[in-house]
């Protein structure tokens, strides 16, 4: 599909390192080998040598272009681990525990991102949620000036009514379960920075809800609206160009006849390409059936709000689900500034 297309073309005129720290995993190696293929950068595996080189025999894929770490036998072991002690000191953190710690690949990856080794990092084809993101926030921490981390899935249909040309972003499917108002806000305003980073347009951001506009009465759905209030505030003191409408239920969000009856004035109502979800439940289960009931094509889940790109990938992503993430991860990295208007970076 177009998007994915469009997105890689764009990184192929500013190639970026990612580290894989899955390297024996066989989509992993398979997406690695046509990041490099397809001029997409310089990929990283971690692991060890012999079996990554055994693992890519198997499946007669090229290690040409590709680099080989094993945390184990790393020259920079030793630094990583007392750079990750001064990072845990406050949790009475030992050395040996720090290195113990930087053996772990999700662990190395995430010190590389946060060396500038690498630009970013994808893991989690094998990996529980969990095992990614406790490196990458001990490590890399959320962004100047961000106060909250947080994840998108980005959506690709085939119906092209939807969204932008079949395109939708959807947050926050994978990290925070119960999002206050604040939270929510900083959601929905980092989700509509990726958006119009990646499609080149006005995003259009709804906040969801079973409710459309006070049809029906609960604390959640004040919570959505007070929160859609917030982020329009914080778009316009980042001047961020967005629009953002909320409480809306799903199908006033995407079905122009449905919005036409219940909000024929809003901006956002039957155009939606951004979806802001209440809680983790309801994102988390909404990604996965229009993923796989849809069969969408997914990415993600994209990281946002760290201080360094990366990614959380489903365990269910195909070889071409984690290069679209490596592609998407590459232009985060080039944009940093633009997804961080206050950073120095």
């Amino acid at each position: 599909m177009r998007f994915i297309g469009n997105v890689i073309e764009k990184l192929q005129r500013h190639p970026k390192r990612v580290v894989f720290p899955e390297g024996t995993e066989p989509r992993v190696l398979q997406a690695a080998r046509q990041f490099y293929s397809l001029r997409l950068g310089a990929p990283v595996l971690l692991g060890d040598r012999t079996k990554i080189k055994e693992a890519a025999e198997r499946l007669n894929v090229s290690l040409q272009g590709i680099r080989i770490i094993n945390p184990a036998e790393s020259e920079d072991l030793e630094a990583f681990a007392k750079r990750y002690a001064m990072l845990r000191r406050s949790k009475g953190l030992r050395e040996n525990e720090a290195i113990e710690a930087m053996l772990k690949p999700n662990y190395y990856g995430a010190m590389m991102v946060a060396m500038h080794q690498v630009d970013g990092m994808i893991s989690g084809s094998n990996e529980v949620t969990g095992s990614v993101l406790r490196p990458l926030f001990q490590i890399i921490k959320v962004a100047p000036k961000a106060t909250t981390a947080s994840s998108c899935m980005i959506m690709e249909v085939e119906d092209t009514r939807f969204g932008n040309e079949g395109v939708m972003f959807m947050a926050d499917c994978g990290v925070i379960p119960e999002p206050n108002v604040e939270q929510l806000s900083d959601i929905a305003v980092s989700t509509a920075r990726l958006a119009r980073l990646l499609l080149g347009i006005r995003p259009r951001v709804a906040l969801l809800s079973y409710s459309t506009k006070g049809s029906a009465t609960h604390p959640s759905i004040g919570r959505m609206q007070a929160a859609t209030a917030l982020a329009e505030q914080k778009a316009r003191a980042e001047r961020l160009d967005a629009d953002f409408d909320g409480e809306l239920q799903v199908d006033a969000a995407l079905i122009p006849e449905i919005a036409l009856r219940k909000l024929p004035d809003s901006p956002v109502a039957g155009r939606a390409n951004v979806l802001i979800f209440p809680d983790l439940n309801s994102g988390n289960i909404a990604s996965k059936l229009i993923q796989h009931v849809a069969k969408a094509n997914a990415y993600g889940q994209i990281l946002l709000g760290l201080d360094r790109p990366a990614a959380d990938l489903s365990r269910g992503s195909s070889a071409h689900d984690i290069l679209g993430v490596a592609a998407i991860v590459g232009m985060q990295s080039i944009a940093y500034k633009e997804l961080h208007p206050d950073s120095k970076h």
